[in-house]
């Protein structure tokens, strides 16, 4: 089964101010189809060919640089295509409030350990917020690595690479992380990875 470029959950210009139609136009139709063609390339005569997307990440890892790279940077933007969405911010749904506060002792402290993270990661990358060991985590990873990778279940993510932010931000990536909490992520979409993620860690 072919790997397919999704499309967009919301139009290119659903995002503006915070992100420009010409953002979407380059990250989603260029670098994210590159990743997809590469990755199903890649996959030609391989037995993780009919694997789930997830399967072939865990698998390829450390056994398969070029396949993993492609591979999990498809399933890397498609996570951040779902934590994203026009007029996002704002209030957290209850469960996952709850949730952070349990973990970090406030919603205001999660959210500036994830700003802390994306500005401190080198390079290229990703910041999370992912269920490992019962707690929600802040996790930095570099290049395509994802929580998967490392025992833990992803929840939400916000992309490091320089493509991601260049052209409306150009290097100030932590003006990028901030738009991204206050205006643009999907507290929804994180809220239904957690409870799924802590039903399947039951």
């Amino acid at each position: 089964m072919k790997l397919v470029l999704p499309d967009l959950p919301f139009a290119y210009d659903a995002l503006q101010p915070y992100f420009s139609s010409e953002t979407f136009e380059y990250h989603h139709d260029k670098h994210h189809k590159a990743y997809v063609d590469n990755a199903n390339k890649l996959l030609e005569g391989n037995s993780l060919a009919s694997k789930p997307l997830e399967t072939i990440v865990k698998e390829s890892y450390g056994n398969n640089t070029a396949l993993f790279n492609n591979a999990a940077q498809h399933y890397n933007h498609c996570e951040y295509w779902r934590s994203l969405k026009a007029k996002g911010g704002g209030s957290i749904p209850g469960s996952l409030e709850k949730a952070l506060i349990d973990s970090f002792g406030s919603v205001a402290k999660a959210k500036e350990d994830l700003i802390k993270a994306g500005v401190g990661q080198f390079g290229s990358g990703w910041a999370w917020l992912a269920l490992k060991g019962g707690k929600v985590v802040v996790m930095a990873t570099s290049n395509a690595e994802n929580p998967l990778v490392h025992g833990a279940s992803p929840i939400l993510t916000v992309d490091l690479w320089e493509h991601t932010y260049y052209i409306d931000y150009r290097n100030r990536r932590k003006d990028y992380l901030e738009a991204y909490l206050d205006h643009m992520v999907n507290w929804e979409y994180a809220a239904e990875r957690c409870l799924a993620a802590m039903k399947q860690a039951a």
